[in-house]
């Protein structure tokens, strides 16, 4: 089946990727960027939406009639600056939710460590406070979602032999971007990755499983009533 996605982020670094794989996958892709237009020219076969999440205004045509929305936009990290955390990881995704106006599937491309309290990367604008207030935002939405917390991003456009997905927030490591947007496109074809909250690293031995295998084998979120 032929589906509608919107890839919020969609002309950075990994929002790129994901535009790529669900392109591979014949799906009808708009890529989302705030500016005029993408730096470079998004995947063939997907179209550019010009969009920002921080206006609500801007999101409404975009979004309506989607099926699905990964959002894997790259926080700023000054409190104070118009890409701040709050407005990109949380407001902007509050706006994003409001604007969808089916019931789509939601991937929300987190971090590692944002349960850390004290952690020194929260003085960037409360980086990790805010990504955290985003999950929970997603979690309360009664949307279909998934969220993945990446292990440290690296550049690399070629994924490492496979991955290791774990929960807790406990552990730590490294992801490509590659790797990434594989399990981004992977959770929105799965039926086990729905209401699962999880970290993922690269690792240096294929998969032995599926990945509805490997989905299937996290435990899911427990979600607190607001």
């Amino acid at each position: 089946m032929t589906n509608t996605v919107a890839v919020i982020g969609g002309t950075g670094r990994t929002g790129r990727l994901v535009v790529q794989r669900l392109v591979q996958q014949h799906n009808v892709v708009r890529a989302v960027g705030r500016r005029a237009g993408p730096v470079r020219p998004v995947a063939e076969g997907a179209s550019f939406h010009r969009a920002d999440v921080r206006d609500p205004a801007t999101l409404g045509s975009v979004l309506s009639d989607v099926d699905a929305v990964v959002y894997c936009v790259e926080p700023g990290t000054d409190d104070k600056g118009p890409d701040s955390p709050r407005a990109t990881m949380h407001d902007g995704l509050l706006n994003v939710l409001a604007a969808a106006g089916r019931q789509p599937r939601v991937v929300l491309v987190s971090q590692i460590q944002v349960t850390h309290r004290g952690h020194p990367l929260d003085a960037f604008g409360g980086l990790l406070s805010w990504r955290l207030a985003g999950e929970e935002v997603l979690r309360r939405s009664g949307l279909p979602y998934t969220v993945v917390r990446p292990g440290w991003l690296t550049d690399e456009t070629e994924g490492a032999p496979g991955v290791q997905l774990r929960q807790g927030d406990r552990a730590a490591g490294s992801l490509t971007r590659a790797n990434l947007a594989e399990i981004c496109v992977q959770a929105l074809r799965s039926k086990n990755a729905p209401g699962t909250t999880f970290e993922a690293f690269d690792s240096p031995y294929p998969s032995p499983t599926t990945w509805e295998q490997t989905f299937g084998a996290l435990d899911p979120d427990r979600v607190a009533v607001a």
